[in-house]
Parts: C-alpha cells; structure tokens; sequence
C-alpha cells in the first residue's frame, strides 16, 4: 500500500515565470561572480593577500555555477554517471570558497 503511494508521480504544473527568472538569476550570478574574481585579482597587488583570497572564493562559486551547468547537461543527456558524479561533490566549490573567504578575513590588517 505505502509502496503504490510512493510509486505515483503527483501532477505538478511549472509557473510560467520559472525559466526566465531561474535562467536570468544564474547568468546573472555567473556574470557578477566572474566579474568579481577579474577585479579582485586586479586589485590585489593594491590590496594585498586578503584581496587575492577573497578573489580565489569568487573563482571558486564561479566554478560551481560551471558545476551546476554541467550537472544540468547530464540531466538533458541523461548520463546518470555524469549526473551523480557531479552531485556528489555538489557544495566542494561552495565549501572552499567558504574557506578561501575565511583566509581572506585571517589576512585581513587590522585598521591603525
């Protein structure tokens, strides 16, 4: 009985502004994350080492948002090696820029 209720796919109807919003976010994203890492590393022989950090963590959400389309190819060629292969390490780049955000802070001066 519980296994015929899982088994069933409920009906979902997809709003209509879903794609557009979803697809303008993520290039949006992508393009501020790239546009980002570029400054970053331009300014961080001005700024020092904290810079040149926080320029590795735009690098790696940049990388993720690459991650996320790859992901996204699998889904449409459905290659589930790909997919899952993808989706295993999904946060890897989330989590070293985390770190890499957290070295920035570290390399921070204090003001004087």
């Amino acid at each position: 009985m519980v296994l015929t209720v899982l088994l069933q796919t409920p009906t979902f109807h997809q709003p209509s502004y879903f794609i557009p919003v979803f697809v303008g976010m993520f290039l949006a994203g992508a393009v501020a994350w790239l546009v980002a890492a570029v400054l970053g590393f331009a300014r961080a022989r001005a700024f020092g080492p904290s810079a040149r950090w926080f320029s590795f963590a735009a690098v790696c959400l940049l990388l993720f948002h690459l991650q996320f389309l790859a992901a996204g190819f699998g889904v449409l060629t459905n290659d589930n090696n790909l997919v899952f292969g993808i989706l295993t390490f999904f946060n890897f780049f989330v989590l070293l820029a985390a770190v890499c955000a957290i070295m920035g802070f570290i390399k921070l001066t204090s003001p004087k």
